[in-house]
């Protein structure tokens, strides 16, 4: 029997096996589509809280992953300004549990997490080279005056110098800045009827 034949013969078969999987989802399994709504036997993964006794099968596969007593009521996944990732650890990743949340949209900086970097300012100090005994030295060098003590004796032409502090003015708003990746919004929709999904 020529490839083309048996390949003919084969393909009702297994259209009708994918139409079946596309029909009928795994229970559990989660979609995206471009509408906004949730189909029959679908809902939104907006993390509501459902009822254990009305969805024993969802249940056993969900747990309280996503939240809920786990006595009468179970949540499922809320999807509402999140980003999917697969859990587990890939190389050189972090670890991250199924139903772990975290991240934000906007972050506003901590001196930590700025980069290095140094702020610079400038003092000017008016003062000259006469004796620092002078009665009434000109230029306002610092020194006291020639009737008491201390006294300040310097060379001509001489600097002064010593340790001090600058306030420069301030820099910045410590407003959030906007944290997200480019973005478009989907509808993600969970099946809560279907085939209950085996292990392989």
């Amino acid at each position: 029997m020529g490839g083309g034949l048996l390949a003919n013969l084969l393909a009702p078969n297994k259209a009708a096996a994918f139409g079946t999987q596309a029909d009928t989802p795994f229970i559990g399994e989660i979609m995206i589509a471009g509408f906004n709504y949730a189909p029959r036997g679908w809902a939104m993964c907006e993390g509501q809280i459902l009822s254990i006794a009305q969805n024993t099968a969802l249940f056993s596969l969900l747990g309280t992953t996503y939240g809920g007593n786990g006595q009468t009521t179970f949540a499922l996944p809320d999807l509402r300004g999140r980003v999917p990732i697969h859990f587990n650890q890939g190389p050189g990743l972090s670890y991250h549990s199924l139903g772990e949340r975290s991240g934000a949209e906007t972050h506003t900086l901590i001196t930590t997490e700025m980069p290095a970097h140094i702020h610079t300012g400038s003092v000017a100090l008016p003062c000259n080279t006469g004796q620092g005994t002078s009665n009434s030295p000109v230029g306002n060098v610092l020194a006291a005056d020639g009737s008491g003590l201390p006294q300040f004796h310097g060379t001509a032409n001489g600097t002064m110098g010593g340790a001090g502090s600058v306030t420069t003015n301030p820099a910045g708003g410590s407003q959030p800045h906007n944290n997200m990746q480019p973005y478009l919004a989907l509808n993600f929709c969970i099946a809560l009827e279907g085939i209950y999904p085996s292990r392989n």
